[in-house]
Protein backbone atom coordinates (compact mmCIF):
# COMPACT_ATOMS: atom_id res chain seq x y z
CA UNK A 1 0.00 0.00 0.00
CA UNK A 2 2.71 2.44 1.00
CA UNK A 3 4.70 1.82 -2.19
CA UNK A 4 2.13 3.52 -4.44
CA UNK A 5 1.94 6.76 -2.44
CA UNK A 6 4.87 8.54 -4.09
CA UNK A 7 3.59 11.54 -6.01
CA UNK A 8 0.11 11.51 -4.48
CA UNK A 9 -1.38 14.98 -4.74
CA UNK A 10 -1.05 16.68 -1.33
CA UNK A 11 -4.74 17.60 -1.55
CA UNK A 12 -5.60 13.88 -1.76
CA UNK A 13 -3.20 13.01 1.07
CA UNK A 14 -4.53 15.68 3.44
CA UNK A 15 -8.23 15.56 2.53
CA UNK A 16 -10.65 14.83 5.35
CA UNK A 17 -14.20 13.52 5.47
CA UNK A 18 -13.81 11.30 2.40
CA UNK A 19 -14.57 8.02 4.18
CA UNK A 20 -16.31 8.97 7.40
CA UNK A 21 -14.25 11.75 8.92
CA UNK A 22 -10.97 10.60 7.33
CA UNK A 23 -9.23 10.84 4.00
CA UNK A 24 -6.33 8.84 2.62
CA UNK A 25 -3.67 10.11 5.00
CA UNK A 26 -5.98 9.98 7.98
CA UNK A 27 -7.02 6.41 7.21
CA UNK A 28 -3.44 5.19 6.94
CA UNK A 29 -2.34 7.05 10.08
CA UNK A 30 -5.32 5.67 12.01
CA UNK A 31 -4.48 2.15 10.85
CA UNK A 32 -0.92 2.63 12.15
CA UNK A 33 -2.10 4.03 15.47
CA UNK A 34 -4.64 1.29 16.03
CA UNK A 35 -2.06 -1.36 15.20
CA UNK A 36 0.45 0.18 17.60
CA UNK A 37 -2.11 0.48 20.40
CA UNK A 38 -3.27 -3.12 20.07
CA UNK A 39 0.30 -4.47 19.97
CA UNK A 40 1.40 -2.40 22.94
CA UNK A 41 -1.77 -3.32 24.81
CA UNK A 42 -1.10 -7.01 24.17
CA UNK A 43 2.59 -6.70 25.14
CA UNK A 44 1.77 -4.89 28.38
CA UNK A 45 -1.35 -6.97 29.07
CA UNK A 46 -3.43 -3.82 29.07
CA UNK A 47 -1.12 -1.72 31.25
CA UNK A 48 -0.04 0.65 28.43
CA UNK A 49 -2.15 2.33 25.77
CA UNK A 50 0.36 3.30 23.09
CA UNK A 51 0.54 6.34 20.81
CA UNK A 52 -2.27 8.19 19.11
CA UNK A 53 -0.73 9.48 15.87
CA UNK A 54 -4.24 10.45 14.73
CA UNK A 55 -4.06 13.28 17.29
CA UNK A 56 -0.82 14.64 15.83
CA UNK A 57 -0.40 16.74 12.69
CA UNK A 58 -0.65 14.52 9.61
CA UNK A 59 2.83 13.12 8.87
CA UNK A 60 4.41 13.12 5.46
CA UNK A 61 4.20 9.94 3.43
CA UNK A 62 7.90 9.28 4.10
CA UNK A 63 7.40 9.73 7.85
CA UNK A 64 4.42 7.37 7.78
CA UNK A 65 6.57 4.78 5.99
CA UNK A 66 9.30 5.14 8.65
CA UNK A 67 6.74 4.69 11.42
CA UNK A 68 5.29 1.59 9.74
CA UNK A 69 8.79 0.17 9.27
CA UNK A 70 9.40 0.61 13.00
CA UNK A 71 6.02 -0.92 13.82
CA UNK A 72 6.68 -4.00 11.68
CA UNK A 73 10.02 -4.49 13.47
CA UNK A 74 8.18 -4.25 16.80
CA UNK A 75 5.55 -6.75 15.61
CA UNK A 76 8.25 -9.13 14.39
CA UNK A 77 9.89 -8.95 17.83
CA UNK A 78 6.59 -9.47 19.67
CA UNK A 79 5.03 -12.30 17.65
CA UNK A 80 7.48 -15.02 18.78
CA UNK A 81 6.45 -14.28 22.39
CA UNK A 82 2.78 -15.05 21.71
CA UNK A 83 1.89 -18.38 23.29
CA UNK A 84 -1.14 -20.64 23.16
CA UNK A 85 -1.75 -19.67 26.77
CA UNK A 86 -1.80 -15.98 25.92
CA UNK A 87 -4.13 -16.47 22.96
CA UNK A 88 -6.55 -18.38 25.18
CA UNK A 89 -6.68 -15.66 27.87
CA UNK A 90 -9.91 -13.72 28.32
CA UNK A 91 -9.93 -9.99 29.09
CA UNK A 92 -13.17 -8.31 30.09
CA UNK A 93 -15.08 -11.27 28.67
CA UNK A 94 -13.33 -11.26 25.28
CA UNK A 95 -10.83 -13.98 24.34
CA UNK A 96 -7.48 -12.72 23.10
CA UNK A 97 -7.84 -14.79 19.92
CA UNK A 98 -10.96 -12.77 19.06
CA UNK A 99 -9.07 -9.53 19.74
CA UNK A 100 -6.32 -10.67 17.37
CA UNK A 101 -8.92 -11.49 14.71
CA UNK A 102 -10.36 -8.01 15.21
CA UNK A 103 -6.95 -6.41 14.64
CA UNK A 104 -6.62 -8.24 11.33
CA UNK A 105 -10.18 -7.37 10.23
CA UNK A 106 -9.75 -3.76 11.29
CA UNK A 107 -6.60 -3.46 9.21
CA UNK A 108 -8.33 -5.10 6.24
CA UNK A 109 -11.13 -2.54 6.41
CA UNK A 110 -8.80 0.44 6.38
CA UNK A 111 -6.49 -1.08 3.78
CA UNK A 112 -9.54 -1.52 1.50
CA UNK A 113 -10.67 2.07 2.10
CA UNK A 114 -7.21 3.40 1.23
CA UNK A 115 -6.96 1.08 -1.79
CA UNK A 116 -10.29 2.37 -3.13
CA UNK A 117 -9.14 5.97 -2.76
CA UNK A 118 -5.80 5.23 -4.42
CA UNK A 119 -7.46 3.30 -7.25
CA UNK A 120 -9.77 6.26 -7.89
CA UNK A 121 -6.62 8.35 -8.32
CA UNK A 122 -5.13 5.88 -10.82
CA UNK A 123 -2.72 4.44 -8.23
CA UNK A 124 -4.12 1.00 -7.50
CA UNK A 125 -1.99 -0.90 -4.99
CA UNK A 126 -2.76 -4.08 -6.94
CA UNK A 127 -3.92 -7.38 -5.51
CA UNK A 128 -4.28 -7.20 -1.73
CA UNK A 129 -5.65 -10.67 -1.07
CA UNK A 130 -3.74 -12.56 1.61
CA UNK A 131 -3.25 -15.54 -0.68
CA UNK A 132 -1.37 -13.36 -3.18
CA UNK A 133 0.97 -12.21 -0.42
CA UNK A 134 1.44 -15.77 0.83
CA UNK A 135 2.22 -17.05 -2.65
CA UNK A 136 4.67 -14.20 -3.18
CA UNK A 137 6.48 -15.14 0.03
CA UNK A 138 6.52 -18.76 -1.09
CA UNK A 139 8.22 -17.71 -4.31
CA UNK A 140 5.34 -18.56 -6.65
CA UNK A 141 3.39 -16.43 -9.02
CA UNK A 142 -0.06 -15.67 -7.60
CA UNK A 143 -2.99 -17.57 -9.05
CA UNK A 144 -5.39 -15.43 -11.03
CA UNK A 145 -8.97 -15.37 -9.78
Amino acid sequence: MLTVLDGVDPKIWTAASVVGDRGLGGILVHHLGASQRWRIGFESQGQEEGPAPEDEPLPTIDELRRRWDAEWLAVDAWLPTVSDGFVSLVFEGVPVWQMLAHVVNHGTQHRAEAAALLTAEGRSPGELDMINYSEELAGRAPDVG
